[in-house]
Formats: structure tokens, C-alpha cells, sequence
């Protein structure tokens, strides 16, 4: 089979591997679309000493079973699933408290496990036993069921930050999870969402794809008097730093409101020091939180809601690549000129 193999530093490349076989507790899927996360463009950009080299990379996928084994309970051969990446032990103190995603000895798809980009992938055992492994009902399409596990880890975030009706939002970053802050935001019943973004093709896009949302122009607007202007001079309940950028941090404790609530979304390169004024957050009671990945149970809970319709990630995909062309992909997301890549093995 064809597979997106990580070598090591800076160095990709589409090669040739043995198609994997189901062991008795694990099973094989085909793997019917898979889309590329900011953290692999990242991994592309910078390589990435988490992971091994000779690892398939990517976990954000949809997939249908062609081998299962015996000792797998619940699917069936011809199951369409969908895989929450992060797989806990099970035992330990945060799997215990339901917070597998934080697991003191946290395997991840792509990461400890072969992963998505590849014609095929096998399931591990273990994400059958900690209930990783999720079925998708055959309406949903299985581009909307590989952006479940991001829109996911958004909702995390959302939840830890607990918005609730009436919020005002204010999100840093209009990429593919900047908008599904927005989307989730809106549909938590946040009364109004600011988007703060750069980009002058992801601005159009978030004004397109998003009718509600507010957008400001960071290079030519001043975010702080703007978001002071929409919110009647308090600032935003909620700030979501959905973008790489350290600043932001600092920004994001400005804007928002007394008593107020920021999730420090976006991971920043290197030490990540320095950013974060301690007076603005005792002063103003500010909660500041990280998120990171999302648990099983929060994939089925979006899977869900996508399938009843009330989330329609589909929208923001851009463009469409067979395996062969996935480092034109990478380079097309590096570039900023596409919103979400779906690769199709």
C-alpha cells in the first residue's frame, strides 16, 4: 500500500508498505478520507521529536473495516468509524476522572501509532478497549466524519471555558478551527462572535462561510478598540487563542472582560515564555485555561450532532487530494491559500 511515512527533521515521503493484518483484538479499516491537522503542518514544516522517524503520520480520519478480529466486541466488518487519536491507559488518575485526553501515558494515532495518511491503517487494540473507536452513520459523508476529531478538540475548549447563552466571543484565528470556535460558540448561545484574523483569504472565507460572525482585520484595524466598540466597553466574556502566535496571548488578557474566561488554544512554538501578564489576570479575576486533543466521549457528541445537522463542517474544506499529491496539500496549507485539505488514499 501507499502510505505518508515521517523520516525524520524535515524529511517526507510517499512510500510503498506491507498492508497491515488484524490481529485477534484489532481490526483494519480502508481509509475513505483523512484531513490534515495544523499540528501536521507543523510536524511538516518543523519536523517533530515526538515522533519516531519511519512513522505514518495524520489521525483525523474516516474509515470503513475490511479485517476484524475475532476478539474485537461491538463492530462488524463494513463498519464505517471515525477514531478519537488521544488513547488513554485506562487507570491512571485523569482516565480515571474521565479525562483520557490528559492520560499519564497518553498513545496517539500518528504519533505512537501508524496513522491515517495510508490506504490502510490498523486500529489498536487499545482504542477498542478505552472506547476510541466511534461508528459513523452512513449519512454522514466521510469528509464530515475525518473533521469530527478537530472540531473535537474546539469543543473541548468550549466546555472547559463553558460558554454559555448570552457570551460574547472573541476568537484569535480564522482557520479551519478558528470558524469551528465560532460555529460552537454561536451554537452554545453565544450573542455575538469577533473574529480576529490576518489573512485576507481566510477573512473572506470566515465572512462567507459564517454570516453572523464579526470580523476584524488585524493589519488594519486596532482589535482592542474594536472588540471594546462591539462589547459596550467590557470586553469579551470568551477569548480563544485558535492561532500559533504568542502575542495573542498577551492580547487575549486584554480584551477580555472582568471575570472572564481564555482558552489558550493555540500550542507556541518553542519554550512559550513570557507571554502572560500575572497582574491582568489577578486584577481582573480572569480564568485562563489549555486545552489539549479532545476524549472519545467528546468526538461521539460531535459525531452526533453532525449527523443530526446541526454542525456542517464539510463547508469549510477547500480542496480534495488523492495520496499522490498530499505534499502539494501540505505546501498549499503552508502557503495559507486553503482552509482544510481532505487527502482521499
Amino acid at each position: 500500500m501507499k502510505a505518508f511515512v515521517y523520516n525524520g527533521d524535515k524529511n517526507f515521503r510517499i512510500e510503498d508498505r506491507e498492508k497491515p493484518s488484524a490481529s485477534k483484538d484489532t481490526a483494519v479499516i480502508k481509509i475513505e478520507a483523512a484531513s490534515i491537522c495544523g499540528t501536521d503542518v507543523r510536524t511538516y514544516a518543523n519536523g517533530n521529536p515526538k515522533i519516531t522517524p519511519g512513522r505514518i503520520i495524520g489521525h483525523e480520519c474516516c474509515g470503513r473495516i475490511v479485517e476484524i478480529g475475532r476478539e474485537v466486541p461491538g463492530f462488524a466488518l463494513g463498519d464505517r468509524v471515525q477514531i478519537a487519536p488521544a488513547i488513554g491507559c485506562g487507570v491512571c488518575r485523569p482516565c480515571q476522572k474521565g479525562h483520557t485526553n490528559m492520560c499519564d501515558h497518553l498513545r496517539t494515532i500518528g504519533f505512537e501509532f501508524d496513522g491515517v495518511f495510508a490506504e490502510y491503517m490498523e486500529i489498536p487494540a487499545d482504542a477498542f478497549h478505552q472506547g476510541n473507536v466511534n461508528k459513523v452513520n452512513e449519512h454522514v459523508t466521510a469528509n464530515e466524519a475525518a473533521l469530527a476529531e478537530p472540531m473535537a478538540c474546539a469543543y473541548n475548549a468550549q466546555q472547559i471555558c463553558n460558554i454559555k447563552e448570552g457570551d460574547t466571543v472573541a476568537v484569535f484565528g480564522s482557520g479551519f478551527i478558528g470558524c469551528s470556535h465560532a460555529e460552537l460558540a454561536f451554537a452554545a448561545g453565544a450573542s455575538k462572535v469577533m473574529m480576529m484574523e490576518v489573512s485576507d483569504f481566510r477573512i473572506r472565507q470566515a465572512r462567507e462561510l459564517i454570516p453572523d460572525i464579526i470580523v476584524i482585520n488585524s493589519k488594519t484595524e486596532n482589535c482592542y478598540d474594536r472588540i471594546m466598540e462591539e462589547t459596550d466597553g467590557n470586553g469579551a466574556d470568551v477569548v480563544i487563542t485558535a492561532c500559533s502566535v504568542g502575542q495573542v496571548h498577551t492580547d487575549a488578557l486584554k480584551i477580555a472582560a472582568k471575570h472572564g474566561r481564555i482558552s489558550l488554544f493555540g500550542g507556541i512554538p518553542g519554550d512559550g515564555k513570557g507571554f502572560l501578564d500575572s497582574n491582568d489576570i489577578h486584577y481582573k479575576e480572569l480564568g485562563v485555561f489549555g486545552v489539549h486533543a479532545s476524549t472519545s466521549r467528546q468526538n461521539r457528541e460531535i459525531l452526533e450532532k453532525i449527523s443530526r445537522r446541526q454542525l456542517q463542517p464539510e463547508k469549510y474544506i477547500t480542496k480534495e487530494y488523492p495520496l499522490e499529491e498530499i505534499l502539494e496539500a501540505f505546501e498549499h496549507l503552508k502557503a495559507g491559500r486553503i482552509l482544510k485539505a481532505i487527502i482521499h488514499p
